[in-house]
């Protein structure tokens, strides 16, 4: 994929270790208490080894602002080489045919609040769903910290509006949950608090026909509650797929 710049930012693939190692600062930065006053903490795992990084950068100075990583796989009998198959039970999305990529570890500078930085991310993302024929894409939606408490509006509206189908829901696998399908059936949310509460990503998901699991993960390692959530490329509406493409350009 080659570089794509808009307006103040490009996305590019990650070129060597310098990169990565400055996308494990970024995601330190974004994911681990304390990483803020320490350059030398990195979030790591054995995934990196394995997966393609885009990078979002400032075109001036070059700042890195957004990060996240790829991983392709043949078809949903690959769904247990996942990162999201640690904690969810996927066995139904074996069944899937086509190709697919996990999207992991989608970060976003904590200082900066720029729509646009999603905007372009989403671009590249858009491009590597084209040039590589990907039928579906999924990962892990993070809210941060690990109370849901705060989050009960928006996990009413995903349990209301935006579960998987059931062809393709994940079971419980993680030793900590939170059921929010079955915990909020009869609270109706408030939309505004809803919304506010719902990370960028999963909104943007969301806009385009995505689904979530039933459960939010606990993760205490990376602080986090996390669902999995996936997209068919085929149910993303035309307008939105044009848009994508007209950033993606």
């Amino acid at each position: 994929m080659a570089a794509l710049c808009k307006g103040r930012y490009r996305a590019r693939i990650a070129q060597d270790g310098k990169d990565v190692i400055a996308a494990q600062r970024l995601r330190a930065l974004a994911f681990l208490d304390g990483a803020g006053h320490d350059d030398s903490i990195l979030d790591r795992d054995g995934f990196d080894d394995i997966c393609t990084h885009v990078l979002v950068e400032e075109v001036a100075g070059e700042r890195l602002v957004c990060c996240f990583r790829l991983l392709p796989l043949s078809g949903g009998a690959d769904i247990g080489r996942s990162y999201s198959a640690q904690f969810y039970e996927l066995s139904a999305l074996r069944a899937f045919e086509g190709p697919m990529v996990e999207m992991g570890r989608f970060c976003i500078h904590p200082d900066l609040h720029d729509p646009d930085v999603i905007r372009v991310a989403w671009g590249a993302m858009t491009r590597y769903v084209d040039e590589n024929g990907v039928e579906m894409l999924f990962g892990c939606s993070s809210f941060k910290g690990t109370d849901a408490e705060r989050y009960l509006d928006a996990f009413a509206m995903l349990a209301e509006r935006h579960i998987a189908p059931r062809r393709w829901l994940p079971r419980v696998k993680a030793p900590s949950v939170f059921r929010f399908a079955q915990r909020l059936r009869l609270r109706s949310p408030d939309a505004r608090r809803a919304m506010l509460g719902m990370p960028p990503l999963l909104r943007t998901y969301l806009l385009m026909g995505g689904w979530v699991s039933d459960h939010a993960v606990v993760d205490r390692q990376l602080n986090t509650l996390h669902v999995f959530t996936g997209l068919e490329i085929a149910a993303i509406p035309p307008a939105r797929k044009r848009l994508l493409r007209a950033v993606a350009q």
